[in-house]
């Protein structure tokens, strides 16, 4: 009887035991939400790429900065240490913790959504395409870039643009990858490479600051008949940071509502007509791949 009653004692130790470490183990992991409101500050990543965000001066600047700045002040958190990173490490960064969340207006995609907890979307985005001076190769179109197996694309590491070339029957050997924009650009210039391709507005607006003579931006082309476009930019947070990310989704519906939102776009050159996102558009639908 003793030996029966022992045993009980012990089982019930045990299922204490565990219900407890479970909860300690949640005070351990944290509430992130109450973490950064407790700090104060939030760890941003980013990869430098205008309009969305990059650095300049010392200062982290960018559409999408500007809208996660606006969101963690009405959240109460206030100070932003920003983190440059190239943009195909942003979300394995993000799953080891190096950032609490990034936001470079990266597209929301099914592969991407089983590795970021993405945010609801902020923008909407189409490609673009730039060439050497004159467009020697008349391309308007990655069709264009297909059919001729001579031609050579750089694109940046990590960026939807390489599976979108594929999508559209680019071979793999006529992608060439590079960190950054510049590093494209380069590319171009020097003659590795016949053509770069990012979202319209990152390119468009690099080559403006470039100011380069030997390339030239494709008017006129011809958007890729492929899932992801248009692209759908958003802020992105580690899969077990849903709290923080649905109180980041409420405040932001709040601005988007208020017409904050549609403010920031326009003053980082968006426009409301061309690069708003329709109400019915969400994460849900397009993780799941519906849009």
């Amino acid at each position: 009887m003793k030996g029966i009653l022992l045993t009980f004692v012990l089982g019930c130790l045990f299922v204490l035991t565990a219900c407890g470490s479970g909860e300690g183990d949640s005070e351990a992991n944290g509430n992130k939400l109450d973490e950064l409101k407790e700090s104060g500050k939030v760890t941003i990543g980013f990869a430098n790429e205008k309009p969305y965000a990059y650095e300049e001066d010392g200062k982290l600047k960018g559409a999408a900065v500007d809208i996660a700045k606006a969101v963690f002040k009405e959240l109460g958190i206030e100070e932003m240490n920003s983190k440059l990173a190239d943009f195909g490490q942003l979300i394995p960064g993000l799953k080891a913790g190096q950032f609490d969340v990034i936001t470079a207006g990266m597209a929301i995609n099914p592969d991407r959504c089983e590795n970021a907890a993405f945010g609801e979307p902020e923008m909407m985005y189409g490609e673009g395409l730039i060439v050497q001076k004159g467009n020697p190769l008349n391309l308007k179109s990655y069709k264009d870039i297909a059919d001729n197996p001579d031609v050579t694309v750089s694109v940046m590491s990590g960026a939807t643009e390489n599976e979108f070339l594929k999508s559209e029957g680019v071979s793999e050997e006529q992608i060439t990858n590079a960190e950054d924009i510049p590093a494209t650009f380069s590319a171009v210039e020097s003659g590795r490479a016949d053509a770069t391709t990012g979202t319209e507005m990152t390119i468009k607006m690099a080559l403006e600051s470039a100011n380069s003579d030997q390339l030239e931006f494709v008017e006129g082309f011809e958007q890729p008949d492929v899932e992801g476009v248009p692209s759908y930019g958003a802020a992105a947070f580690h899969l077990d940071n849903t709290e923080l990310r649905d109180a980041y989704n409420e405040k932001l519906a709040e601005l988007k509502a208020d017409g904050t939102v549609a403010e920031l776009l326009e003053a980082n050159g968006f426009s409301e007509e061309n690069n708003m996102v329709a109400d019915d558009i969400t994460t849900e639908k397009i993780c799941s791949g519906e849009m």
